[in-house]
């Protein structure tokens, strides 16, 4: 059904965004038409003129919108409908807690220092500064022997995903958790790898889908699961919250390995681990010879907006012509990059400083805080919760019911953004995700709220 816009010119926007149907059905005479009965005040639309550049057909696989911006676009339909409603957002995952000082300090004395003669730098190495890959390599790998050369640092690990699907190529096959983080899939749609979607099972043909749900302690089967070039692992997993255990991750690197298979590794929630989960892949034996990790310090130290990432790629993986992945990495980051801001980096140094590490660990108790009194408000209404423990997402059961709808209800009654689970994969639905992130008094208010209205 499509929605009364607010105003005549957003109308071909409203359309594209809301009813299920392909944007390139919308040919240019159609869009020109359009244009010019609703007489849209954009200059030269009724009259557009199309190139004869083919649109590239892996981009009109991609199914909706990107997740996030969907969720956006229906909190603004909500504010239109609401406009008093006073929004807590607890659906994408953005920190909300200030930078700590020391970090902050040490980044402006840095941009200070560009405007002298002794202080300014123009480009940097593309793999980044070498005391921050070397303060990374120490802090987060120490005894696993990761090498600073085989540290890239970058301006945020979903950039890096991208750079890895350049690097890894159109014909490879790929296997994906599912509920995933959607940049996994999309990627892998755009480069051409994921094949047509299937609209009777809501997935894509040449995507191995390991399903991680409760009934399977939110690990897949790897006796049913077919044998892929790449693997897409997230622990402590988004949306899921699940930490995958030693034991678990032991299969999976035994899985990888039997089978020549490389594992993309996604760390970036591994510093709110409370328990003795493993917080790198390469804390596994073997994983050197069959793992890529990615990380990031968004949510580490609320660099979100920040951006600074990197990726580890061991001097010990090898293709199967025995060329180094290494190599071959480190010319996509060349290609492709001009590495990460200088005055960035010199945060990214003062996160890892004794004093910095502390102060970004303090903000991430507090965002686990949050996340406990948001387990225990589901668990009071009677419903099934996960997550929570080792990272800041919580993901709720809602049996019976779809994950739009329940998205929907929720806003409705109580004015709160969550993320439905289906947008993470059809192994999501029933669910939805709720973020941890926000400031205290607003996930007091959440609870309140939600402990004030009945949800099922």
């Amino acid at each position: 059904m499509i929605r009364q816009a607010p105003k005549a010119e957003n109308l071909i926007w409203d359309i594209i965004l809301y009813m299920d149907m392909r944007v390139e059905k919308l040919h240019c005479f159609f869009i020109g038409i359009l244009g010019g009965y609703l007489k849209i005040p954009n200059e030269g639309l009724a009259t557009v003129r199309c190139t004869k550049v083919v649109r590239n057909v892996n981009l009109e696989k991609l199914r909706h919108n990107y997740l996030f911006p969907e969720i956006e676009a229906r909190e603004l339909e909500h504010l239109n409908k609401y406009p008093d409603a006073n929004i807590i957002r607890l659906g994408i995952g953005d920190t909300t807690e200030p930078i700590p000082d020391i970090i902050t300090s040490n980044m402006a004395e840095y941009a200070r220092g560009l405007s002298t003669r002794k202080g300014y730098k123009g480009y940097g190495a593309e793999q980044g500064n070498k005391d921050l890959r070397k303060a990374i390599a120490e802090s987060f790998y120490k005894d696993l022997g990761v090498k600073d050369a085989e540290v890239f640092v970058s301006d945020g690990a979903q950039c890096d995903i991208s750079r890895l699907q350049l690097l890894l190529g159109s014909s490879v096959s790929v296997a994906v958790q599912d509920p995933n983080f959607p940049a996994y899939m999309d990627t892998s749609v755009i480069i051409g790898q994921a094949g047509d979607f299937l609209d009777d099972t809501l997935k894509y043909k040449n995507i191995e889908y390991m399903t991680c749900g409760p009934q399977n302690n939110f690990f897949p089967d790897l006796s049913t699961t077919s044998r892929t070039d790449i693997i897409f692992f997230c622990s402590p997993n988004n949306p899921t919250g699940h930490a995958a255990s030693r034991e678990q991750l032991t299969q999976l690197v035994d899985f990888a390995r039997k089978n020549g298979s490389i594992i993309v590794y996604d760390s970036a929630y591994s510093v709110y681990i409370t328990d003795d989960s493993p917080r790198s892949i390469y804390e596994i034996p073997g994983s050197r010879e069959c793992a890529i990790e990615i990380s990031s310090f968004s949510k580490i130290a609320g660099f979100t907006g920040v951006r600074l990432g990197w990726t580890v790629v061991p001097d010990e993986l090898y293709y199967a012509n025995k060329v180094p992945v290494i190599n071959d990495f480190d010319r996509i980051v060349c290609t492709c990059f001009n590495g990460a801001s200088r005055i960035v980096q010199a945060g990214g140094l003062a996160c890892l400083s004794p004093d910095g590490f502390k102060a970004v660990m303090a903000v991430v108790d507090y965002y686990m805080e949050n996340a406990k009194i948001l387990v225990d408000t589901f668990t009071s209404l009677g419903l099934v919760v996960y997550g929570g423990v080792n990272a800041p997402y919580v993901w709720v059961h809602f049996p019976g019911s779809r994950s739009w709808d329940m998205f929907s209800e929720i806003l409705k009654k109580t004015h709160i953004i969550t993320v439905p689970g289906s947008g993470f994969g059809p192994g999501g639905e029933g669910f939805i995700r709720v973020a941890a992130f926000g400031r205290r008094e607003h996930i007091l208010e959440a609870s309140a709220r939600l402990t004030s209205v009945h949800l099922l």
